[in-house]
């Protein structure tokens, strides 16, 4: 992100002692550079990439998909999660973890023919119970910080104002 600067268009969340506290403790359990995970980093990196897109964060998407690059997850991974179900780019494990996440995210969209138990099951035959709860946490994470972001206007920008 070296030619991309950010702004907060709409208001700076440090100026909220309590949110800033949430923000920075989240981070540091689950946020990309966290090394305490039981789940494989480019894993986490995919599922933290995937909330962004689905909450259309621009600043979390274009942040976490260079994290996912700086791990050296591979080029067309990145470039078709948002239809990982295509592909045959991801394992069943991670087919598992994504549908999770989306389950997880988008949890208003779930009926009864479409119970977040499925979603839940299917992970658990691959998934160890510490691992869906580093899951769950990454989600969670992602959706409070793509939260975050949004409500403060994180925009990011040329350094340079080029525009493309």
């Amino acid at each position: 992100m070296e030619d991309v600067k950010i702004e907060n268009r709409r208001f700076e969340p440090d100026q909220n002692e309590a949110l800033d506290d949430l923000s920075k403790r989240f981070a540091k359990a689950f946020g990309f550079r966290s090394q305490t995970l039981d789940v494989a980093a480019e894993l986490a990196q995919l599922l933290r990439l995937r909330v962004s897109q689905l909450n259309h964060c621009t600043f979390c998407m274009n942040l976490h998909a260079q994290a996912a690059r700086d791990l050296g997850i591979a080029r067309a991974r990145i470039d078709t999660l948002s239809a990982w179900w295509e592909t045959a780019l991801f394992s069943e494990a991670e087919q598992a973890a994504l549908a999770y996440t989306e389950a997880l995210t988008l949890q208003a969209d779930t009926t009864s023919r479409n119970s977040f138990e499925t979603y839940h099951r299917a992970l658990a035959e691959h998934f160890s119970e510490r691992q869906i709860s580093d899951i769950a946490a990454v989600v969670i994470n992602m959706n409070v910080f793509t939260r975050l972001k949004m409500a403060a206007g994180a925009t990011p920008g040329f350094q340079d104002d080029r525009g493309v």
